[in-house]
């Protein structure tokens, strides 16, 4: 019969550190957006004909469109904060996939969006855009920019919640440092990881000991309990992220799109 050695991981997982440093991170894009909408203020109380006119050759209903579809994804990302809350990770995978689909659908839209007013030669520096006023052009300009930068940061959306799903999903590997003295007596035991709170998070056979980096490597699947308190943590901080970017459009939306009505 194999020994059972137990030994205690202290890990704290900081989530007020966490969700300080991204709300900082979002002070900056506020900073970045706040600062364009200062800028479409000024050119807009300069040029407020053009730009209503301007206004309306985009599509308002496309734009509605992407509106409800990036406020959709916020309820979805929501719930699947919440589910990864109640360590429920097949709906909390199944709601962030969802997010996922939404976020393409609105680049899809917008994708189409830009492609109709290229092909109509609407686009900055464009020699067909220069033949319109001043007030056109600033309009289209800050148009593509802004929707532009918005974009960019839905597709970086994209590819994080991407990287949650993984980490929601896949099966942990752990290495743990112990002391020399422990290593010594370790050969052909059983190891048992317990969490601070006296909660067994993990058990595994040794499959490999380096004395001299004092290193033990063990491998298997860390329990949900454990795994679930720093996915939550993470995915917490993109659901900020993501709601950020459902805003920012909240206000792009009346000002490109509705200020001709």
């Amino acid at each position: 019969m194999s020994h059972l050695a137990e030994f205690t991981i202290e890990k704290h997982h900081d989530a007020e550190g966490a969700r300080v440093g991204m709300w900082l991170f979002l002070f900056t894009e506020l900073l970045l957006f706040g600062g364009m909408f200062l800028l479409y203020s000024v050119y807009f109380s300069k040029h407020p004909q053009e730009f209503r006119y301007a206004s309306g050759e985009l599509n308002q209903f496309v734009g509605a469109m992407n509106t409800i579809i990036l406020l959709t994804s916020s309820l979805t990302m929501a719930l699947s904060i919440a589910f990864l809350q109640k360590a429920n990770r097949k709906m909390a995978v199944t709601f962030l996939l969802i997010t996922m689909a939404l976020g393409v659908f609105f680049l899809v839209n917008k994708y189409f969006e830009w492609g109709v007013k290229i092909s109509h030669g609407l686009y900055p520096n464009s020699p067909e855009l220069l033949r319109h006023s001043q007030g056109e052009i600033l309009f289209y300009s800050l148009y593509f920019v802004m929707t532009g930068l918005h974009g960019l940061h839905v597709l970086i959306g994209l590819v994080i919640i991407g990287f949650m799903v993984y980490f929601i999903s896949k099966k942990s590997n752990m290495t743990v440092n112990l002391k020399p003295t422990v290593l010594e007596n370790l050969s052909g035991r059983r190891l048992s990881l317990s969490d601070d709170a006296g909660n067994r998070i993990w058990e595994s056979d040794v499959i490999g000991q380096d004395v001299t980096d004092v290193k033990l490597a063990v491998k298997g699947k860390v329990s949900d309990a454990e795994s679930l308190r720093a996915n939550a943590i993470k995915l917490d901080n993109v659901g900020l992220y993501w709601h950020l970017v459902d805003i920012i459009w909240i206000f792009l939306f009346p000002l490109f799109y509705l200020i001709a009505m």
